[in-house]
């Protein structure tokens, strides 16, 4: 039986500011979803208005979930966020399943589908030159096609993990500065369609129904229904802010940053949201955002309606660094889930180690780094990440439910922030994971049945490596 790992001497440094945390919500947020989801969303409720309401409302919603969080990450400062709520909360099982379910599926899925984007996008940049290149490689237990796109992802995996193999506080300035650009790169595209666009906002009032809507399927337009279908479109653009929470343990005066970070984060995320997508229907008319190809984006056509095609080229280069700044970000907050687990016996024991050097859980990084790399080669993290979905917004909500759950079993705690509008705020934000979960639940049930499956698959191992923990602590 295997032991606990031996304790070091050796402790996380609280190496984030409020800048840095801050940047963490800001670039792990934007990602590509402000510039990929507003066709099918005026092809889900056809007006305009209607889409910019849309925005907000998310916008309202998943604040709620950052004031609740605020107070929870507040309380419990510590690496792996919202594992160590699921676990505090309804104990180890629990917590070991959120982060399994983390590292195998959620995480690294989401990171190897982040590098396969960037790829993508400098593919476009170039010309098409790393799709052109590929080899097969005939592997004793596979076969695997290796393309420019696919090295390309992987190398980006590798570059993000390196810089967040320095200290905590150089992640931190890493991602301030990539935050910055993003957010320039947003302001940017909008302030341009706003100067060159020569639009009419008269394109509010007009309908998208007639346009051409490739994909978006005739029962997610129109009526409840498409709204249902737009407002999960955009919530999944506002994914993201909760993982500020998994560096909770380096962030300097948590009681005040972690809070600020995660609603002035939030806050920058949904103007710039509300912003662009106002001069997205300046410049073109509903119908004609409506029928942008699934290959395009709106902002390319809206850059390329003023400037043309060289324009719109060079836009994949922004939206390949917009794409980095999300992958450096996720790699560098996710490896903490693995860490605390290890810290406690219920991972892989050399996880739980520190580096002596820059403080931080470079095996931690660096497994997470082969793992998703291994998804990019084999190509199935999209399946993955949709089989997640489901299992992701449970724990979610079980991470929100925690602030009554500790309400009421710790009520003298010291909470430095206390969730606004509690317990009407933490109950609207349970209310939109339950609609969402309920949503997935009744038009994916396959998927749904197969992450539940996925997580099921994790139990010989925590049984395993909690009787083996239980073992060592009575030596």
């Amino acid at each position: 039986m295997p032991t606990l790992p031996a304790v070091q001497n050796l402790s996380l440094v609280r190496g984030l500011g409020p800048i840095a945390a801050t940047a963490i919500v800001v670039a792990g947020v934007i990602g590509t979803g402000v510039f990929l989801k507003s066709r099918v969303m005026t092809c889900n409720v056809e007006l305009p208005w209607l889409v910019m309401a849309v925005w907000i409302v998310a916008g309202l919603l998943a604040m709620a979930g950052a004031l609740t969080y605020g107070e929870l990450s507040a309380m419990m400062p510590r690496a792996g966020g919202e594992y160590v709520l699921i676990r505090e909360a309804y104990g180890r099982l629990a917590g070991f399943l959120f982060g399994w379910m983390r590292f195998f599926i959620g995480n690294t899925g989401g990171i190897a589908a982040l590098a396969f984007g960037l790829g993508i996008f400098l593919n476009v940049l170039l010309g098409g030159a790393l799709s052109a290149w590929s080899v097969d490689l005939h592997l004793a237990w596979s076969h695997v096609n290796v393309d420019g796109i696919k090295t390309v992802a992987i190398a980006a995996i590798l570059v993000a993990t390196v810089i967040n193999c320095a200290a905590v506080s150089v992640g931190g300035t890493v991602a301030s500065i990539l935050m910055v650009l993003k957010v320039i790169f947003v302001l940017g595209i909008g302030t341009v369609a706003l100067l060159f666009g020569q639009g009419d906002w008269a394109h509010l009032t007009m309908s998208g129904a007639a346009g051409a809507c490739e994909g978006v399927p005739a029962d997610a337009r129109g009526g409840m229904a498409g709204a249902g279908a737009a407002m999960m479109a955009a919530m999944w653009a506002y994914n993201g802010w909760n993982e500020l929470t998994y560096v909770a343990g380096e962030v300097r005066d948590p009681g005040r940053t972690l809070p600020r970070g995660l609603i002035g984060g939030l806050s920058i995320v949904a103007f710039l949201y509300v912003f662009v997508n106002a001069t997205y229907f300046y410049v073109l008319t509903p119908t004609a955002v409506a029928s942008v190809a699934v290959g395009s984006t709106v902002a390319t056509e809206v850059v390329t309606h003023i400037f043309g095609q060289v324009a719109s080229s060079l836009l994949a280069g922004v939206f390949a660094v917009s794409v980095f700044s999300s992958l450096q970000v996720t790699s560098m907050v996710t490896a903490r889930v693995p860490y605390a687990m290890a810290q406690e016996g219920l991972f892989f024991a050399p996880l739980s180690r520190l580096s002596p050097r820059t403080k931080v859980p470079i095996r931690a990084l660096v497994a997470q780094a082969a793992w998703a790399s291994v998804l990019v080669l084999s190509g199935s993290f999209d399946t993955l990440t949709d089989y997640a979905m489901f299992a992701i917004l449970g724990f979610v909500g079980m991470a929100t439910a925690s602030v009554f759950v500790f309400r009421r079993r710790w009520p003298d705690v010291e909470r430095p922030y206390r969730t606004w509008g509690y317990p009407v705020v933490p109950l609207l934000a349970l209310g939109v994971t339950t609609w969402l979960l309920v949503n997935t639940l009744v038009t994916a049930p396959r998927q749904a049945l197969a992450g539940l499956v996925l997580i099921a698959l994790g139990l010989p191992f925590y049984w395993y490596w909690s009787r083996a923990a239980e073992e060592s602590r009575r030596v």
